[in-house]
This record gives C-alpha cells, structure tokens and sequence, in this order.
C-alpha cells in the first residue's frame, strides 16, 4: 500500500498508521532543530530531516522522527521485495526528536518512545512542543532514562551542547 501525497506510514508490531503531512508550525520547529543541531553535533554526526525512515527490528517499528542524529557510520536495513530495493532505514540514530502535535503527543510519548528505547545507539530522545515553548530531552544513562525539561528563556542541552529555546522557538516577544 502506498500513502497518499503528503502522508506518510509507519508499522508498529502488526499495525500500520497513516501519518499526514505536519503543520507549518511542525515543519518551521522542525527545521530550526536541524539548522540548530547540525551547527553543534560536529563533523562525525550526520542530521537527517522526517524524510530518513527508522527500523527498530526487536520492536518491529518501521517510522519516521522529526529529525534524527546518526554519529559515526551509518547501519541501514535493506526493505526489499521479489530481489527490489524498496528503500533503506536507519538502525542506529544517536537521537531522535520529536515535534509534538495534538494528534500525536499520546503516540509520541508513548509506543513510540518505547520501541525508540529498543535503539542501542539512542542516547536522546528530544520532545518539542507546538503549543508552548518547551523541550523535554529524554536521557538513557546508566541507570536507565531521565528527563530535563525547559521553557521560554531557558536552554537544554542536547549530545553535549547547550541550545537556547529561541533558537528553536525563534525570539521571544516582548512582555
């Protein structure tokens, strides 16, 4: 089955989901990531945009993120049928984000960072809010994942690096 233009499928343990094409909103915070993260991960990372899909083989996750961070050599897995090539998706992101959107914060929370925790290489998992300016950085250390949350004003630090809201949100307005 082929999606329609401007969705996309992913494929969760047996379920597959049709995903539509994000907001203005979506794809401008989605795009300020990339331009704010591909000036900070250095020469060794490579930033894909929502376009790059993502294999999670022991969750049987086939998707996209917002934006993904692959450091170091890339590892694919081949999606082939009758000998073709279909097309290739990433195994090994470093981090991956998320924009959130009303239809799908409660997947992105939930099933989604679930099987995205199946990831050996996963080290960040970044939520960026729509409705307000908020980033949730969800952090695998070695006792398991922790959360740092900040907001207008405020800056996170994402693989080593401290990044200022308004480089995501752009300018705050004047109060």
């Amino acid at each position: 089955m082929e999606p329609a233009e401007g969705s996309w499928l992913e494929w969760s343990g047996g379920f597959v989901y049709a995903m539509s094409g994000g907001s203005p909103i979506h794809s401008k915070l989605s795009a300020a990531v990339i331009v704010a993260l591909s000036a900070r991960v250095g020469s060794e990372c490579t930033v894909f945009d929502s376009k790059v899909d993502i294999w999670v083989e022991r969750a049987e996750f086939y998707g996209q993120a917002d934006v993904s961070v692959v450091c170091g050599p890339l590892h694919v897995h081949k999606v082939s049928r009758n000998d073709k090539t279909l097309g290739e998706a990433i195994t090994n992101p470093r981090i991956l984000v998320e924009v959130l959107s009303p239809s799908t914060e409660a997947r992105d929370r939930g099933e989604k960072f679930a099987a995205y925790k199946q990831i050996t290489a996963l080290e960040e998992y970044v939520l960026v809010s729509q409705d307000e300016r908020r980033v949730e950085v969800r952090r695998r250390g070695p006792r398991g994942w922790s959360s740092d949350v900040a907001e207008a004003g405020q800056t996170i630090r994402i693989h080593g690096h401290d990044i200022l809201l308004d480089a995501i949100y752009g300018p705050s307005a004047a109060t």
